[in-house]
């Protein structure tokens, strides 16, 4: 007879502190020594404690559409927002910015003259991005200058940036071709920050924000070239106005252009179109105007669906790719 795989359970005078315990395998072993499988004992304990999943974790900030868009589809891109009255007073600083990345992929740096960055495309354990870099952000504010938030501080979650940022204060984005915005200049760079920026800088997608619609940015990816813009209309709405314009042949951008599909992104849609290879941000400008206009008129329309738009329906949401 084989030897069983079963561990042997730890003497208790060996037994683990809650917090020295590590992740495992639900079927295996509890480390902590107890004898029990991991998801009866502490895997158990932190499924309950898993705060709950968010779907828009952004909603109630200035420009939704465009936060989501800096957390899941625009690679090199800052915005500044203002802080509330409590925080200003606190820790004397007005603004801070709003960055897609920062070196290293920390989650926010307090620079050295004083100046908090946050980035938003870093990881987070609360199942909210928005409490996650609102802890890195309340972390960057308490930390002294020239000094990095790493993520392990805020595997805890914090505050959400609906109470930490002013709402009222407008959410402009600025797209960069590069992360250069990372530092003021070269000689502040360690070696590590600076193979870092190289390597970021090497892998940026060119991007472009419209300047006529909201939330729609233009990006070459290799050899493609596309247009993806985030909207905040609720979903079911927004995907039976789309089928109408699609089945209308009005869902397109003009000439060579294509609806090819959309992905969700924290609670909201993006849909997708193929453009000319060749086609520069400007070139759909007017385009992406006249589609927001022809989707408004949509989302007006209150009556059932026609079979042509029905079918045109299932289509558009057979090309749908959930992204978190």
């Amino acid at each position: 007879m084989g030897k069983s795989s079963r561990r042997a359970p730890r003497p208790s005078g060996t037994a683990l502190a809650d917090a020295d315990v590590p992740v495992v395998g639900q079927r295996e072993p509890c480390p902590c020594g107890s004898g029990k499988k991991y998801k009866a004992c502490h895997g158990r304990a932190r499924q309950v404690q898993q705060p709950a999943f968010v779907v828009r974790p952004f909603e109630g900030l200035p420009s939704e559409p465009d936060w989501v868009a800096l957390r899941e589809v625009v690679p090199a891109a800052t915005a500044t927002v203002r802080l509330t009255d409590e925080l200003r007073e606190r820790f004397g600083v007005d603004e801070v910015v709003v960055a897609t990345v920062l070196p290293l992929a920390w989650p926010a740096l307090r620079r050295a003259d004083g100046r908090v960055l946050i980035g938003l495309q870093t990881g987070g354990g609360s199942g909210d991005p928005s409490r996650d870099v609102g802890a890195a952000l309340e972390l960057a504010l308490s930390a002294e200058p020239g000094n990095p938030v790493s993520l392990a501080q805020v595997a805890e979650g914090g505050r959400r940036l609906q109470e930490l940022v002013d709402v009222s204060a407008p959410f402009e984005v600025s797209v960069h071709d590069g992360f250069d915005f990372w530092v003021e200049g070269a000689d502040e760079l360690d070696r590590d920050v600076r193979e870092s920026l190289e390597h970021a800088n090497a892998a940026v997608i060119p991007t472009e924000r419209l300047t006529g619609v909201d939330a729609a940015y233009w990006c070459r990816i290799g050899d493609r070239t596309h247009l993806r813009w985030v909207l905040p209309q609720p979903e079911d709405t927004l995907l039976d106005a789309i089928a109408r314009l699609h089945a209308a042949g009005e869902s397109g951008l003009g000439e060579g252009t294509r609806y090819i599909g959309a992905f969700r992104a924290h609670g909201l849609l993006v849909p997708v179109w193929d453009l000319p290879q060749d086609a520069v941000a400007a070139d759909v400008e007017a385009p992406a105007v006249a589609f927001a206009e022809r989707l408004q008129q949509a989302l007006a329309v209150d009556a059932p669906l026609t079979y042509d738009e029905r079918r045109a329906r299932a289509g558009v949401v057979s090309r749908q790719l959930t992204l978190r």
